[in-house]
């Protein structure tokens, strides 16, 4: 059980960064920036958001499951 949460937290925290463009450079992050919407820009920061909260609250619950 706790490896299935351990895998979803892993997954989420990726997807999460991937949305964001947390691994990208300052200039492709600037190019992206002025080229989308603001619209485009508010729901890919809503869907991250809510990937990475799913991401945290499943790496907790597998990190409390270890403990015990």
């Amino acid at each position: 059980m706790i490896q299935i949460f351990l895998t979803i937290g892993v997954f989420c925290i990726i997807i999460s960064g991937l949305i964001l463009g947390v691994w990208t450079d300052g200039e492709r992050q600037r190019a992206v920036f002025h080229s989308e919407s603001e619209q485009y820009r508010n729901l890919r920061t809503k869907i991250a958001l809510y990937a990475g909260i799913v991401g945290v609250v499943s790496l907790s619950i597998a990190g409390i499951g270890y403990s015990l």
